[in-house]
């Protein structure tokens, strides 16, 4: 296993996303260097926080917090867009493992029952593979132990991409994109934990959450990996 590994970074190495230095065997997406230079939000679990806010008025959110802040040719958008497009499944868990190190001690988990990644809609997930936003929950779930919830809320449609659209283009695009399934009244009584990858106007993140609003006594909060604030 390990002669392949080596044969298969000779001639495909790994590189950093960022500089393109090569990557050492502990070293996924960016090198150490990089890695340590992204924009940290340092949000933590603070209350009332300025991402916390931006759900106010839409639904109770409990708390909100992001690892990065997002920046369009950054660092972090590249690292996104890896994840997202090149299949890079590994990396999302690790990124996933490390929003959790980072904020296990600031007591954000505590007391959150589920963790429900923001799902994909049915021929999206076909087309990719994947869910980017399951696989970093995933991580999470392997450093806290929180299980993961995948069966409460599902994506009506293939809603066309959120990129290059306006913050009113955003709201109008999501409009009941998510809804509730039978399974979502075993959630009465709960604190959910909704995972994406890249928080922005908040529009797709509201709408998952109005997708459980009608489960009893339920309690949302939020957690991404990076805020395009």
């Amino acid at each position: 296993m390990n002669l392949w590994t080596d044969i298969r970074d000779f001639l495909f190495p790994r590189l950093c996303l960022s500089c393109g230095k090569k990557l050492l065997q502990s070293e996924d997406g960016l090198c150490i260097s990089c890695f340590s230079s992204l924009p940290y939000t340092h949000l933590g679990n603070t209350s009332g926080n300025e991402m916390e806010k931006c759900f106010w008025g839409r639904f109770p959110v409990v708390r909100a917090s992001s690892l990065f802040y997002y920046a369009k040719g950054g660092d972090v958008a590249q690292i996104l867009y890896a994840m997202k497009y090149h299949a890079r499944k590994k990396l999302c868990c690790r990124m996933g493992e490390y929003m959790a190190g980072e904020l296990c001690d600031s007591g954000f988990f505590e007391g959150i029952d589920y963790l429900l990644p923001v799902p994909l809609f049915s021929s999206r997930l076909r087309q990719r593979g994947y869910n980017q936003s399951e696989l970093l929950a995933r991580g999470i779930s392997c450093v806290t132990g929180i299980p993961l919830c995948t069966d409460a809320v599902v994506r009506s449609r293939n809603n066309a991409t959120q990129t290059h659209k306006s913050g009113y283009a955003r709201w109008q695009n999501v409009d009941r994109l998510f809804l509730p399934t039978p399974h979502a009244a075993n959630l009465h009584d709960k604190h959910i934990l909704l995972v994406d990858d890249v928080l922005t106007t908040g529009a797709t993140l509201v709408a998952c959450a109005d997708a459980l609003l009608g489960v009893e006594n339920i309690k949302i909060s939020v957690l991404t990996l990076a805020w395009a604030r």
